[in-house]
C-alpha cells in the first residue's frame, strides 16, 4: 500500500473570524460557503466583478473560525481586497503562521488532521500546520507538480492568468470549485452565462512532450496557426490552454519545437463539437 508523502506549497494561511464570516464570504466567491467544514477543503475562487479570474482558494472550518488558504505571493493583496468589501460585517481578516502542506500520492484515509482536497480523491489532502509532518516522507514541489500534472488538475496561481482566465476553461466546473445554485457572488452572471449558452471554445489539459517544459505562454501550434498556449510545466509533463477545434480536429501539435501530445482526464466534460 503507497504510503502518504508531502510537499511545502507555497501558500499562506488567512483566518476569517467573527459572526459574519459566513454571509460575507458568500457574496464573493464562487462555491458554496454552506459546504465549507472540519476536514475538508473546498476549493473555490474569488473573481473581478466582470468574471475574470484573480485568486484561487481552500476554505476549511476551524472551530469558530474560516481558514483560507491563498497564493503566498499575493496574499497580503487579496487581505486587503477582502477587507474592503467588510463595510459593516462583524469579521476580522489576519494572517496567520500556518503552512499549507500538500498531502498525497497514498492509498486509504488520509492521515489525521489533513483536509481532503474536494477536487479529486486522487489529489489527496492539505494540512494546515505550524511543523511539517513528522511521519511522512517530504518530497519537492516538482513531485507535486508531475502528481496533479497526471490529474490536469491546475494550480491558479501558475494555470490561470489574472483578470483574463474563465473558471469553466480551468475545470472548475468538474472539479467542484463552482456551485450553479447558490444564488449572486461577484463574477457570477459571466461564470453562469458562459456554462448555459455553451461559450467554452478552450480548455487547460494535460500534456506530454519530450525533455523540459516550453516556456509558460508558449503558443500551441498547429503548423503556423495558434492553437493554445503553454502554462505550468516540467520534465515531460504540463498543462496547456487548447482550443477544442484543434484538439477534436485531430491534427498534430507542436509547442517550441517540440512534439505535444494532450490528454483528456477521464473526470473532465468537454462541450460537443458544433
Amino acid at each position: 500500500m503507497p504510503a502518504y508523502q508531502f510537499t511545502r506549497l507555497p501558500r499562506t494561511v488567512l483566518n476569517v473570524a467573527g459572526d459574519d464570516r459566513k454571509t460575507f464570504l458568500q457574496g464573493l466567491i464562487s462555491n458554496d460557503v454552506a459546504k465549507i467544514a472540519p476536514g475538508q477543503a473546498l476549493w473555490a475562487a474569488f473573481l473581478t466583478p466582470q468574471g475574470k479570474f484573480l485568486w484561487d482558494l481552500f476554505l476549511t472550518e476551524q472551530g469558530d473560525t474560516v481558514l483560507i488558504d491563498v497564493d503566498a505571493a499575493t496574499a497580503e493583496a487579496f487581505r486587503k481586497k477582502l477587507s474592503l468589501y467588510k463595510l459593516r460585517s462583524k469579521v476580522t481578516i489576519t494572517t496567520t503562521d500556518l503552512a499549507v502542506f500538500a498531502v498525497f500520492g497514498g492509498d486509504g484515509a488520509l492521515p489525521e488532521g489533513v483536509a481532503a482536497d474536494t477536487r479529486l480523491p486522487a489529489m489527496g489532502g492539505r494540512l494546515y500546520a505550524s511543523q511539517p509532518p513528522a511521519d511522512m516522507a517530504e518530497v519537492p514541489l516538482a513531485a507535486w507538480d508531475a502528481w496533479r500534472f497526471a490529474q490536469g488538475v491546475p494550480d491558479g496561481a501558475r494555470d490561470l492568468i489574472v483578470d483574463k482566465s474563465l473558471l469553466l476553461e480551468n475545470g472548475f466546473d468538474e472539479l467542484s470549485g463552482v456551485d450553479f445554485n447558490k444564488g449572486c457572488y461577484m463574477g457570477q452572471e459571466l461564470t453562469a452565462r458562459t456554462k448555459y449558452r455553451g461559450l467554452v471554445r478552450k480548455r487547460l489539459l494535460p500534456v506530454s512532450f519530450d525533455g523540459a517544459a516550453p516556456e509558460v505562454g508558449t503558443p500551441v501550434l498547429v503548423g503556423e496557426v495558434e492553437a493554445g498556449e503553454m502554462r505550468s510545466g516540467g520534465d515531460g509533463a504540463g498543462l496547456a490552454m487548447i482550443r477544442l477545434e484543434h484538439l477534436r480536429a485531430g491534427t498534430p501539435l507542436t509547442c517550441g519545437g517540440k512534439a505535444l501530445a494532450v490528454t483528456v482526464p477521464a473526470w473532465a466534460v468537454l462541450p460537443e463539437g458544433e
